[in-house]
């Protein structure tokens, strides 16, 4: 089990992330985003679930649901478990009590749990660990259940309390720099290349074919014949002889004559990214009263350039730059626990890439002699 400030509380099962407000409106916004963030609201449980006015209406409420095992004592019964989670439990009744308001989500993986913990953060829960140890410093020592409820002049009282000893324990003044490194991240996204359309039209192609066609005439003629009738042809009769004609009859098969067929082919590669990304380094820097550096070290200083530089000519003002940035190094975590043979390449670059002006390899023993200084010992 956990809550959005660290608090973690082992329980068999699945997790849950448990929130605390103050503000009433906090708790209901941070649900309604939860769940429009896709969490079941069957995963959700808000107490007290509807908004308290610290009357003493609201403090018999609270008695009464106390005495069995439904209502808050209930919940956070079944939230806890047994007795092991004792203090959890009764940290988290000491906070209702107090007019605050408990959420618990129940999650199912890391994935879900830092969803949901990203989302109720952004809507102010106390964290929980600092207000206990307010109310230690108040004679706090435990959840007592024959307690009555807060009302609203000790709900105001107290929160007030809290927020002016959180004032006062805050440093007077505090500066805080951030040092920011960014990070490389290579993905893949598809582009459009190009491709193929096909279209399917149907058009006509004039055709041609010969078909041989038969057709009839009847011919009537006549021819004189002289001969005796017999008794069978003597009679009434009727013929009829029709004439036919061959048409031609056209019909279509449609057949498939030839298939088009479209397919893609899928190579890998490998495409090397070379980028920069950038790192601020914070170097921290004593100062005198008066001068960049202390009298002592600046007597010292002063000695190391009269032997080693006094006889080539120039200024100590020429050197005090290398011998400050010496110990600037010697205390950031480029150089600590490492010797002088490990960090001079990088030293160098820095102190060519600021100081175009002044050769590395003129001033480098005034920069090492400042590390030295800073260190006590002789580096390699």
């Amino acid at each position: 089990m956990t809550n959005p400030r660290g608090r973690s509380i082992g329980t068999s099962g699945d997790d849950t992330v448990v929130a605390v407000y103050d503000n009433y409106q906090d708790a209901q916004n941070a649900l309604q985003a939860l769940a429009a963030d896709g969490i079941a609201r069957t995963d959700m449980q808000l107490q007290p679930e509807t908004e308290s006015t610290g009357t003493s209406s609201d403090a018999a409420t609270t008695s009464s649901e106390s005495g069995g095992e439904g209502g808050i004592r209930g919940f956070f019964r079944s939230l806890f478990g047994g007795d092991e989670h004792d203090e959890h439990r009764h940290i988290y009744q000491e906070s209702v009590r107090r007019g605050s308001y408990i959420l618990t989500i129940d999650i199912r993986d890391e994935s879900e749990a830092d969803r949901v913990v990203s989302t109720l953060n952004r809507f102010h829960p106390v964290d929980i660990d600092e207000r206990v140890s307010h109310w230690r410093r108040q004679g706090w020592a435990g959840y007592d259940e024959s307690a009555p409820r807060y009302t609203a002049e000790d709900i105001a009282r107290e929160r007030s309390t809290y927020a002016s000893n959180r004032a006062t324990a805050a440093p007077a003044e505090q500066a805080r720099i951030p040092v920011i490194e960014e990070e490389l991240k290579v993905g893949r996204r598809e582009v459009q290349r190009g491709g193929i359309r096909i279209i399917k039209r149907i058009r006509e192609i004039p055709v041609s074919e010969s078909v041989q066609l038969r057709d009839e005439h009847i011919h009537v003629g006549r021819q004189a014949v002289d001969r005796p009738a017999g008794q069978a042809e003597f009679k009434e009769a009727s013929f009829e002889v029709r004439e036919t004609d061959e048409e031609a009859v056209v019909s279509k098969t449609a057949r498939v004559v030839e298939e088009v067929v479209i397919g893609k082919e899928v190579e890998q590669r490998t495409e090397r990214i070379d980028d920069t990304v950038r790192r601020t380094d914070v170097e921290v820097e004593n100062l005198a009263g008066g001068g960049m550096s202390s009298g002592r070290d600046d007597a010292e200083f002063r000695r190391h350039w009269q032997s080693t530089y006094g006889t080539s000519g120039g200024r100590y003002e020429d050197y005090d730059a290398a011998y400050r940035y010496g110990t600037t190094a010697a205390g950031s975590d480029r150089y600590r626990n490492h010797q002088w043979s490990e960090v001079e390449p990088q030293l160098r670059s820095d102190w060519e890439a600021n100081h175009p002006g002044s050769a590395w390899e003129k001033v480098k023993d005034a920069v090492r002699y400042g590390t030295e200084r800073v260190t006590g010992r002789r580096g390699h």
